[in-house]
C-alpha cells in the first residue's frame, strides 16, 4: 500500500513509519515545513495543504495533534489541543474528499478521553460520550473526518489510551520516582486505566488500515483495563520497587491544575469491543507481561 502519515516525528508516528516500512509498504508523510523527497508539506494553523504532491494513496494515517501532557493547561494550551486535532482534520478529511482517485481508508486516531471519567463502567465502541474538554475535543476531532467519510473513504478512529513505552509518554515520566521507591498510588488509586503497548498499538493501527470490514471507533486497548491501584502495585512489582507514596488528589491538582483531574485523577475502563470480535490477537493482553516486554524485565 502507498501510506501517508501524519504526526510522523510523534511517538506512535514515528515507530509506524518503521513498522509500516518494514511490512513492504510504501510510505510518505505530511509534515510542515519545506517538503522533500516523499513528504508532502501542510500547514493546519493555515489551512494549507500541498495536494499536488500527494500522488495516488491507497490509505491515510492521521496522528498530528498538541502533545496533551506538555506544560500546564490553560485557556491557550486547550486551544492549541483542540485545534491542532479539529481544525488538522477537518483539513485533511476535505483535502482527500477532493481528490480524483481518494485514498481506500482513512485512519484518524482519536482517543479514549472520548468516553469521559465514568468511574468502573465498561465502555465499549457504542458507549455514549463522556461530558468534560476531552470527551468534547475527541468527539470533535472524530465529526472533523466527516468530509472524507461522505465521499465514501472508510474512516477509521482508534481510540487510544495509555501507550506504554520506555520510548516517551506517561510510562516514561514513572520510571523514575518508581525506580528511586518514591512510587505510589494517584489521588484514590481506583480509577481505571485503559493502557496498550506501543508494539500492540502499531498491529492495531495496521489492522485498521488493511481489515476492510472495520471502520468507525475502534477501541485501541488491551482487554484488560487496571485501577490505578492495580498497576502501581504491578509496575513496583516488575521493578522490584516498594510503591509506599501515594500522591493524595490535592498534590496532584497542587503540581498539574487542570490537567490532574482530566488525566490523572479520573478513569474509565475501556475494552476493545470490535477488536474482539474480529478475532484480533493482541500480543500482550495482560499488564504484567506488557510491562515486563516493554521494560525487558
Amino acid at each position: 500500500m502507498n501510506i501517508l502519515v501524519s504526526g510522523s516525528t510523534g511517538l506512535v508516528g514515528r515507530a509506524l513509519v518503521s513498522h509500516l516500512a518494514s511490512l513492504g509498504h510504501v510510505v510518505s508523510r505530511l509534515v510542515r515545513g519545506s517538503a522533500e523527497d516523499a513528504e508532502v508539506n501542510w500547514d493546519p494553523g493555515a489551512g494549507t495543504i500541498d495536494a499536488s504532491a500527494l500522488g495516488e494513496l491507497d490509505g491515510v494515517v492521521h496522528l498530528a495533534g498538541e502533545n496533551i501532557a506538555a506544560g500546564r493547561w490553560n485557556e491557550d494550551k486547550k486551544a492549541r489541543i483542540r485545534d491542532s486535532r479539529v481544525d488538522g482534520t477537518g483539513l485533511l478529511a476535505r483535502t482527500l474528499s477532493k481528490m480524483e482517485q481518494p485514498p481506500e481508508v482513512m485512519v484518524s486516531a482519536s482517543a479514549i478521553g472520548f468516553y469521559g471519567d465514568r468511574g468502573d463502567e465498561i465502555l465499549e465502541e457504542t458507549s455514549t460520550p463522556g461530558s468534560g474538554f476531552l470527551a468534547e475535543t475527541c468527539h470533535a476531532w472524530e465529526m472533523a473526518a466527516t468530509p472524507a467519510s461522505e465521499k465514501g473513504i472508510r474512516v477509521v478512529h482508534p481510540r487510544i489510551g495509555m501507550v506504554l513505552t520506555q520510548s516517551g509518554g506517561a510510562l516514561r515520566k514513572m520510571l523514575l520516582p518508581f525506580k528511586l521507591g518514591f512510587g505510589g498510588v494517584i489521588g484514590s488509586g481506583d480509577q481505571y486505566m485503559s493502557w496498550v503497548t506501543l508494539e500492540d498499538l502499531l498491529g492495531i493501527l495496521t489492522h485498521c488500515l488493511t481489515d476492510k470490514t472495520r471502520s468507525g471507533p475502534v477501541n485501541a486497548v488491551s482487554p484488560n483495563p487496571c485501577t490505578n491501584r492495580e498497576f502501581t502495585k504491578t509496575l513496583g512489582r516488575v521493578l522490584i520497587r516498594p510503591t509506599l507514596f501515594p500522591m493524595p488528589a490535592f498534590a496532584a491538582r497542587l503540581a498539574f491544575g487542570e490537567m490532574a483531574d482530566a488525566l490523572l485523577l479520573s478513569g474509565a475502563r475501556v475494552i476493545p469491543g470490535k477488536l474482539t470480535e474480529s478475532g484480533y490477537a493482541h500480543q500482550h493482553p495482560e499488564l504484567e507481561t506488557g510491562l515486563r516486554y516493554v521494560l525487558g524485565k
